[in-house]
């Protein structure tokens, strides 16, 4: 994948062929993450200018939005600890939302890790149908009384997803939110650039996605202790097909950026673990997934 006669500008740049659709396919990519130091974000900024279009769904000079994740796990959180075990194979089930207005997105992901590789699906529906009818109140996803939904690829993944979290029994675990600041690459078939800001977290056992001021005490994790860093930073990711675009791999250099293993599940996870303890049976170090 190579960026050819790059604009000279993002607000000049086309709607590169990266923005089409991807986000609601199957996706076999690479992702590649680093910690990086708040003083470093303008410059990176300014560098990919030449290569990238703003996330047309981030709002304001710089293209934020709000990303509220809710973790599924099983009883002995094993997706959690296949992390920390290094797994070569492993998964995560989450249900994902961009907003918090009933017309807003959820997206129910499993999202697959084959050695260096992301493969990952997602149905969607939006948050009002989240909350009606069969996920009204405390929700079970059996594959026998899932809902349809609107299209036949969403019913496959929702299918797929509703059967994992039948066969594992997996429930509510985590919350975690973040402001995502988002570009696409604007001549790349898919590239993505993300920073991660004010990354927290808090256990739960609801269903429930919450609204933006719920008022209720979200944990910071990208603190000098949850990023295990000198400094309190950004979470910088760079994601591609299996040809990284070039100006890709010059960035990467020009910053002299090291990659980092950083899963803000587990790092949540890890974290309250540490300071309240977290419940789960030593019956799943035999158990693999």
């Amino acid at each position: 994948m190579s960026s050819a006669n790059p604009p000279t500008g993002m607000s000049q740049a086309p709607l590169g062929p990266s923005r089409k659709g991807a986000k609601d396919q199957v996706i076999e990519r690479f992702e590649q993450k680093y910690i990086v130091h708040p003083s470093l974000v303008p410059k990176i900024r300014e560098f990919i200018k030449p290569f990238c279009v703003p996330d047309p769904n981030g709002k304001g000079a710089v293209p934020e939005y709000l990303v509220t994740t809710l973790q599924l796990d099983t009883p002995t959180m094993d997706l959690a600890l296949a992390k920390e075990r290094k797994s070569f194979a492993r998964f995560k089930l989450r249900i994902r939302t961009y907003g918090t207005k009933p017309e807003h997105p959820v997206f129910f992901e499993l999202k697959r890790k084959v050695n260096n590789v992301i493969i990952k699906s997602r149905a969607k529906m939006t948050l009002g149908d989240y909350y009606s009818g069969a996920f009204e109140g405390s929700i079970v996803m059996h594959p026998d009384t899932a809902p349809m939904l609107k299209t036949p690829k969403d019913n496959n993944n929702f299918l797929d997803f509703c059967r994992l979290v039948h066969r594992l029994e997996a429930r509510p675990k985590i919350l975690i939110r973040y402001v995502r600041e988002s570009y696409f690459g604007a001549n790349d078939d898919y590239a993505r650039v993300t920073f991660d800001r004010r990354v927290s977290y808090r256990p739960t056992r609801d269903w429930r996605l919450p609204v933006e001021d719920d008022g209720a005490l979200w944990r910071p994790m990208d603190t000098q202790t949850g990023l295990n860093r000198p400094f309190a930073g950004y979470i910088f990711e760079l994601k591609a097909m299996k040809d990284s675009p070039r100006w890709m791999l010059e960035l990467v250099e020009r910053f002299n950026l090291s990659t980092t293993g950083f899963c803000k599940y587990a790092t949540a996870w890890r974290l309250e673990t540490i300071s309240r303890g977290f419940e789960y049976s030593a019956q799943s170090e035999n158990t693999t997934y």
